[in-house]
């Protein structure tokens, strides 16, 4: 099974990865330049499975993941999930005083987890973006300047920089969960808890109370929402899609009786998948 996730070595992508398969070497780990090109791959059918960031407990949802599943991917489905806890690592090419770094390179999803001590830390830095936690490293690696990344120890092992100060997150508790990718109409294995994501999206005429008559269609049965975002439809001002998870396989009664409802009232909902939790 090739399996596509977001590199070069080194990324919390591929550490989450190796803890996820237990560290069995089940499956063979194809790297991808991003998220995007992650989950298109498996969409052209060049890999079985992609495994990507969903959401992070201290930044929220992984946008580029949402978007490519709602715009970009029709043809895949998530079937599992794993949550992982990230630690970030201050990493420079030499030892130097976090006063002298010019510039700070990361993923922008690892400098908004750490955005406190970015800001009470590292005041002189420029802040710029790399495609990657582990690419923001070997571009540190290799730099003549007084530059530092955000990324993994791991990373900065492979890369041949030293770790300035480990564990520099906003918060204790920083655990990004990831998801697995799979063609549409994978079956996903089996569990006792499940959890279904869906989008839906065009609720009619715009008027008071008609995203509360929608999430109404899970309430009224009981049905658990643990999560709701909304993104833009990149259409134009003022459209958007709604994503949720729930508690539940899409293939119980109760569970699919509310998204049959939700149909109703939605222009356009789609399953992006039914999976065991955990």
């Amino acid at each position: 099974m090739r399996i596509a996730y977001l590199g070069p070595a080194g990324t919390f992508n591929e550490d989450a990865l190796r803890e996820a398969t237990g560290g069995s070497g089940d499956g063979e780990p194809v790297q991808a330049p991003t998220i995007y090109d992650a989950i298109l791959a498996v969409e052209r059918g060049e890999v079985d499975r992609a495994f990507v960031p969903f959401e992070n407990s201290i930044e929220g949802a992984v946008r580029p993941t949402l978007d490519t599943l709602a715009l970009e991917a029709d043809s895949v489905t998530i079937v599992g999930e794993h949550d992982y806890r990230v630690r970030p690592s201050l990493i420079a090419r030499d030892q130097v005083g976090l006063d002298q770094i010019t510039v700070l390179l990361s993923h922008p999803q690892a400098t908004a987890q750490c955005a406190r001590f970015v800001r009470e830390e590292l005041t002189g830095a420029e802040v710029r973006d790399a495609a990657s936690t582990a690419e923001a490293v070997r571009i540190v690696s290799e730099a003549g300047e007084r530059w530092a990344a955000l990324g993994s120890r791991r990373a900065a092992e492979l890369y041949g920089c030293v770790v300035l100060r480990e564990g520099v997150e906003d918060g204790d508790e920083n655990v990004t969960r990831f998801v697995w990718i799979a063609p549409a109409g994978t079956e996903p294995e089996e569990g006792v808890a499940w959890k279904t994501s869906l989008i839906f999206s065009e609720l009619g005429e715009d008027r008071p109370g008609a995203l509360v008559e929608a999430l109404l269609v899970f309430s009224e049965r009981g049905v658990n929402l643990t999560r709701i975002e909304s993104r833009p439809r990149r259409l134009e001002l003022g459209r958007y899609m709604f994503f949720c998870d729930l508690e539940g396989a899409a293939s119980d009664p109760t569970v699919a009786e509310a998204i049959e409802d939700l149909r109703g009232k939605a222009e356009s909902v789609r399953l992006l998948g039914s999976y065991p939790t955990g």
